[in-house]
């Protein structure tokens, strides 16, 4: 699909890639409303089948590959420029936790009332988008991708709260990952996982090492590293901030840990970003 450079946003209706933006994958956050037929693709080498009713966010720059399409498919979908998104971002916090939700569940399962929000949330940004003449366009559209992200995560906050329930009554090794993607970001002792589980951190190792060849203090550590990663890349934070939103002693002791995960001081981390 041709598209001037300066498109951020881009709506259409379609039943095939034939109008994705080439550049679809580095370039945007991709989201897709599935409205009759299904969608298959590999998402981060996962295989996930998407039907009719539900949601499919993905993330700009994470590897979605082997797109294949049902006879009767047709979607909305909406490109968003990841520059113009990430931008605008209304909350740190949220934006990690939606970030880890969409690259482990890229389809979402919305209720019928958040059908209908989905679609004119797609049609107020891109109708936004194209008001250029408006004397404060930029203004304008800034606030309209807030609002947009508010209402999407809003969306999100819905899926959670079902996979929490539906795990609460999952194995150990289920409530232990869903404890990890809730707490990593402040909690990073096996003890304080086993705890919530009321078995001991050796027990919880056996359990994770069993189900992955992984130990739960290795999952955690990856989990962590992610959130990390996203926050040094938020340049309104900065390292100390950080260090104590993630719930370190001092700054010299998150300094330490970032080393252990990412090979790189902090500053270092973001010389480079």
């Amino acid at each position: 699909m041709n598209m001037s450079e300066n498109q951020k946003v881009i709506l259409y209706k379609t039943g095939s890639t034939a109008q994705f933006p080439e550049d679809f994958q580095t370039r945007f956050h991709t989201h897709i409303y599935c409205q009759s037929g299904s969608i298959k693709f590999v998402f981060n080498g996962k295989h996930y089948h998407c039907k009719k009713g539900e949601f499919i966010f993905w993330l700009a720059g994470l590897d979605v590959a082997d797109l294949s399409f049902s006879m009767n498919f047709k979607a909305t979908l909406l490109f968003v420029d990841s520059d113009l998104l990430n931008a605008n971002l209304p909350s740190a916090n949220a934006s990690i936790d939606s970030y880890i939700h969409s690259k482990e569940n890229p389809i979402l399962h919305p209720e019928k009332k958040d059908k209908e929000r989905i679609l004119k949330n797609f049609q107020l940004l891109y109708d936004k988008s194209r008001e250029t003449d408006h004397r404060f366009f930029e203004e304008g559209l800034k606030l309209q991708m807030q609002l947009f992200i508010l209402e999407m995560w809003h969306i999100f906050e819905d899926e959670l709260d079902r996979r929490k329930r539906s795990m609460q009554s999952g194995t150990l090794y289920e409530r232990f990952m869903q404890l990890v993607q809730e707490h990593c970001i402040r909690e990073r002792e096996v003890r304080f996982y086993s705890d919530k589980l009321n078995i001991t951190p050796k027990y919880l190792n056996y359990i994770c090492k069993a189900n992955t060849r992984i130990t739960a203090s290795e999952w955690i550590q990856r989990y962590a590293k992610e959130r990390i990663v996203l926050l040094l890349k938020n340049k309104n934070l900065n390292i100390s901030e950080i260090a104590d939103e993630m719930n370190f002693s001092s700054r010299s002791f998150f300094t330490r840990y970032v080393k252990k995960c990412l090979g790189v001081t902090p500053k270092e981390y973001r010389e480079r970003v």
